[in-house]
């Protein structure tokens, strides 16, 4: 399953136009790029659900629902663990895959799901390290303490990847149709003795492309070749066939131009992301900034 019903509160205004999951990441939205990777590891049934514009996330998934994409569309937020328990009806008995729906990784998914079900644990963790997020309590036999000051311990703390794998039987005991957050799932299952185990994982790129800069980040790492494993076409300067282009267009550093842009004449951009149909002015000078 996808989380992808977030309001992206720390991307406004941006989304207010558009869902985080929807944001174009070098042309692809984040979401057509986290359903490729689902695929390439071979999960071939997949739920999203959607609230926050969420009529735009259903016309986007129009084609992907005739090849078995579920959307679960929520007309109240009901957060990770709510959103979680409305789709238990289309899950079996099978271990869970969930990922969060705006994060952009190289993590193997696959073996993720090796590693869960091979450990026999409740729940799987993906937890790295990255100082921003550095929540999360790791005993020294891999098992999750906790997951922030309610733990009292000196042992490692790691971050949160947004990735999981559960048995979906633990979703019964979150209260249906109410808001509700998996981690205080996962916090109440610890309490009870229940097995949450980590996953320790390095050596890939990772971003929760949470606020503007990190989403701008994500495109300089993209096009400058920093993400292992990942080409970008055209890199560092990507321009739609579509889009409409002025004479004498100066570019520098990287940047996007989306489909059906239109881009005035004398216009130079730097380090700039150009959504799909959005128009910059003749003469403008454009620099680390999203044009929606």
């Amino acid at each position: 399953m996808i989380l992808a019903a977030g309001l992206g509160t720390r991307l406004r205004p941006y989304t207010e136009v558009r869902p985080k999951p929807l944001f174009p990441v070098a042309g692809r939205s984040l979401l057509a790029i986290t359903l490729e990777r689902l695929r390439q590891a071979g999960f071939d049934s997949v739920v999203v659900n959607a609230h926050h514009l969420r009529e735009q996330v259903t016309a986007a998934l129009a084609d992907d629902v005739k090849k078995g994409v579920i959307v679960q569309e929520e007309e109240i937020i009901l957060g990770t663990g709510g959103g979680l328990r409305r789709a238990m009806p289309h899950f079996g008995s099978d271990p869970l895959l969930v990922t969060n729906g705006d994060i952009y990784h190289t993590i193997d998914l696959a073996q993720v799901y090796r590693t869960h079900r091979e450990s026999g644990a409740a729940v799987t963790l993906v937890l790295h390290h990255e100082p921003r997020f550095n929540k999360v309590a790791v005993g020294s036999d891999g098992s999750v303490l906790g997951f922030g000051p309610e733990v009292d311990t000196d042992l490692p703390r790691l971050a949160f990847t947004g990735i999981h794998v559960i048995d979906p039987a633990i979703l019964a005991e979150i209260p249906p149709d109410s808001f509700f957050d998996i981690i205080d799932c996962y916090r109440n299952l610890i309490r009870d003795g229940g097995d949450v185990r980590a996953m320790i994982v390095d050596n890939h790129f990772w971003t929760d492309m949470g606020t503007p800069a990190d989403y701008l980040a994500l495109h300089a790492d993209l096009l400058n070749g920093n993400v292992p494993g990942v080409k970008v076409p055209q890199a560092p300067f990507c321009i739609s066939p579509s889009a409409v282009v002025g004479s004498d267009l100066r570019m520098q550093g990287w940047a996007v131009v989306g489909d059906k842009a239109r881009i005035g004449d004398r216009v130079s951009l730097e380090r700039v992301v150009v959504w799909d149909g959005a128009t910059v002015p003749s003469g403008s000078t454009l620099s680390d900034m999203i044009v929606i």
